[in-house]
């Protein structure tokens, strides 16, 4: 089985959950417990650009804690290997919930309490559907990534046309690369 070292401790890789943007993220196992190992990778993104990623997570982490967001607890951050353990939160994303037509009406509250306390911080988290998971009937934000607050891409502008099955999420749906593997 393969291992990824993390400030010099080994987590056992248990398969790819995800890409996104910013990095590859893998469900990992250390000492009978579960973590995410995020691995950032340098591949181009054609929407998106990027400073420091690393440092960036680590800096977005304080600003959503800092907001009151939900979010999965860092365990290690290996700055010179590019990675970042955290939490595992197990549970379906609410993109498996839209494609598998079950109801994500319950979270709703949940989401506009979480599109507020990060517009009051004075930041825009990514509001895609794979970026939520489903734990206990509460929805955690498990991606770091947040930015200055912008209208255009807020909840009720940008990311609600993907928590339904709107042409926005078919048309993603239809061309992802991932398909049934896109759990970031």
């Amino acid at each position: 089985m393969q291992t990824l070292s993390v400030n010099n401790i080994e987590y056992k890789m248990i398969k790819l959950l995800g890409r996104g943007k910013g990095g590859y993220s893998y469900l990992v196992e250390k000492g009978g417990k579960q973590y995410v190992l995020k691995q950032i990778h340098h591949e181009p993104c054609a929407y998106y650009t990027f400073g420091n990623k690393i440092e960036a997570e680590r800096n977005d982490y304080g600003r959503l804690l800092d907001a009151g967001i939900r979010i999965p607890k860092m365990i290690e951050l290996d700055v010179q290997n590019e990675r970042i353990v955290k939490e595992y939160i197990d549970g379906d994303t609410i993109f498996d919930m839209v494609k598998n037509e079950t109801s994500v009406e319950t979270y709703m509250e949940q989401i506009l309490k979480m599109a507020e306390q990060a517009k009051s911080a004075g930041l825009n988290i990514d509001y895609f559907p794979t970026n939520f998971v489903v734990q206990e009937g509460l929805i955690y934000y498990v991606d770091y990534e947040c930015n200055h607050y912008m209208d255009e891409w807020n909840f009720e502008n940008w990311g609600i046309k993907y928590w339904s099955k709107t042409p926005e999420f078919l048309e993603y749906l239809k061309n992802s690369l991932f398909g049934d593997d896109v759990i970031i």
